[in-house]
């Protein structure tokens, strides 16, 4: 009985903790320009997460370094709940390309959770010769190095994407790469590549235009917005292929755990309202909030894959 009752004030101080969280204004780093899809992203949970949690969340772009400029001010900042970020799948390649930063892939943050999940497209010009995936491997074995992808830029989704496409199917293609996700479609709309990886915002509205043609989904599942259009693996039979990319939140390493446990449980709530969904499906994505641990994992794991692509493809790192 005098454990138990020594136990007590200890135990009430963990849902104390998680109680008076928070007192005060949370800042959502952002390492990208206002406008984007990270950014658009950040300002729809802060809207709605600040509902519940009783205090405003002010979103603070930092761009630049590829989006490391933010993630290096929140893995510095105090780890008191107070400093959060909204990070893309990109955060997972930055240990596979920079030879240094200041900060560690995964282990310098808590991540809280997933928010939204997005598939790449395979993707082809509407007078393509390649009806189907399979094709176009078949003419990349047969002529090794020539058939052309663009990408957004060396070390980018999409240019590691089709490298380690490339690594399973045992074909090699030609980078060409572009300075962002617009030129690589206007590229692809006037075939000067012959195929590309693209986001769901691109590819969907092209595709069901007519004007381009997805002839596989660089994810493990069927996208619902183009529903006939096969997986990597249906179309060439290879496993576990999946270059999605993601949006999520995390926050400096050492975050009491009420805490972490607190923000988890605001954005189930906020991607669970249907204006909230709307708002994250309206470009293609997939809300899919998780568990803490699932995303640390999922961070970790593509940062492996990264690395072994960057490595086995010979990228120059940065």
């Amino acid at each position: 009985m005098a454990l138990a009752c020594g136990l007590l004030p200890f135990a009430a101080s963990v849902p104390a903790a998680a109680q008076d969280y928070p007192n005060r204004p949370i800042r959502i780093v952002v390492g990208f320009p206002p406008g984007g899809g990270v950014d658009s992203t950040a300002r729809v949970m802060a809207a709605e997460m600040s509902k519940h949690l009783g205090q405003s969340m002010v979103v603070e772009n930092k761009p630049g370094a590829a989006g490391t400029l933010g993630a290096a001010d929140v893995a510095r900042s105090a780890p008191d709940g107070y400093t959060i970020m909204v990070t893309p799948g990109g955060h997972a390649i930055f240990g596979a390309m920079f030879k240094s930063l200041p900060f560690d892939t995964v282990k310098s943050f808590d991540w809280i959770s997933n928010i939204v999940t997005l598939s790449f497209f395979v993707m082809v010009p509407a007078n393509s010769e390649f009806k189907t995936l399979a094709d176009l491997v078949a003419k990349a074995k047969a002529e090794p190095g020539k058939l052309t992808y663009g990408s957004a830029g060396p070390g980018s989704t999409h240019h590691l994407g089709i490298e380690l496409l490339g690594a399973r199917a045992g074909a090699k293609f030609l980078h060409v790469p572009y300075r962002g996700d617009a030129p690589v479609i206007t590229a692809l709309l006037g075939s000067e590549v012959q195929f590309a990886l693209a986001t769901p915002t691109q590819a969907i509205s092209n595709a069901k235009a007519g004007k381009l043609r997805a002839i596989a989904v660089a994810a493990n599942s069927r996208h619902p917005a183009l529903p006939d259009v096969p997986t990597v693996e249906q179309a060439l039979g290879i496993q576990n292929y999946d270059v999605r990319t993601w949006f999520a939140m995390a926050g400096p390493a050492g975050m009491p755990k009420p805490v972490v446990d607190r923000l988890n449980a605001e954005v189930r709530k906020a991607v669970a309202v249907p204006e909230v969904r709307a708002r994250l499906t309206g470009s293609g994505g997939e809300p899919a909030a998780g568990t803490s641990d699932a995303m640390r994992e999922r961070v970790a794991r593509e940062l492996a894959t990264w690395t072994k692509t960057v490595e086995d493809a010979g990228v120059p790192k940065n």
